[in-house]
């Protein structure tokens, strides 16, 4: 059965939500076919796959790209694409239109903006049957205006979070990212709210829990505190380039078994 806005909402009172990034469609098809919730395309494109420092650089375009290749092989997660920085923050007009392109093209099932300050922008996506994800906490694409990769809410940050978190559930998102708050404001915030939290540095009392894949699979060097690894794959992948390049140079590669006579 193909994971829906009503089926994640549901969540809440079931189970916890799984939840990774990608951006690909190897690796789209593998997370769903091993039963992931939701996969989301995120503008951590810009520094997992084009090796930005920061998110803002990725282009419309560029997601647009990702999120095809996603959708395009995944049959039962819900899909949901970031919308990239510039790329609604205009007007709420501008953003339902590149909203509509995101959706069209791509076959995604949601789009997710960040920051809990656009309720207009949200409200009108909504109503023309676009669904949002929201985002709070730290938002990425204000890692300039923030000062930085920190922790957010501690103090009297936490208010205005929470707050900001009922704002956007009044305003119609089926579900919220809480990104580095402490572990006690998002069960804080997940308590206070009727839609699921998917958390990423939150804790373990979120509705969720979302991991960029190339940081849970070990391809990344520098890890955050929050992220837990299950897989090795950079050391493997190093490993086999090591061989194959000495089977290369020793001629065993190609043998006979790999050449046609």
């Amino acid at each position: 059965m193909k994971i829906r806005t009503e089926t994640i909402k549901a969540f809440k009172k079931q189970r916890p939500i799984s939840c990774l990034t990608s951006y690909d469609s190897i690796t789209a098809e593998i997370f769903d076919r091993a039963g992931i919730d939701l996969i989301l395309v995120g503008d951590s494109a810009a520094n997992t796959v084009l090796g930005k420092p920061t998110t803002l650089p990725v282009t419309l375009d560029e997601m647009i790209t990702f999120g095809t290749a996603v959708a395009s092989v995944v049959e039962k997660a819900m899909v949901v694409i970031d919308m990239p920085f510039g790329s609604y923050e205009i007007s709420p007009e501008e953003a339902l239109r590149n909203s509509i392109e995101v959706m069209k093209k791509t076959g995604a099932d949601a789009v997710k903006l960040e920051g809990g300050n656009r309720i207009d922008t949200i409200r009108l996506l909504i109503e023309n049957g676009i669904p949002v994800m929201g985002h709070l906490g730290f938002t990425p694409q204000s890692v300039n205006q923030v000062g930085g990769f920190k922790v957010q809410g501690r103090g009297d940050q936490s208010a205005e979070i929470i707050t900001q978190a009922k704002n956007l559930e009044g305003a119609g998102v089926f579900s919220i990212v809480l990104e580095m708050v402490p572990a006690d404001l998002a069960a804080e915030i997940t308590e206070a709210i009727s839609i699921p939290t998917i958390g990423i540095g939150a804790g373990n009392q979120t509705d969720g829990q979302i991991l960029v894949w190339q940081d849970f699979a070990g391809l990344s060097e520098k890890l955050p505190k929050f992220v837990k690894t299950y897989a090795q794959i950079r050391e493997q992948l190093e490993s086999a380039t090591e061989a194959f390049i000495s089977d290369v140079q020793s001629r065993e590669f190609p043998s006979s078994e790999n050449s046609f006579d």
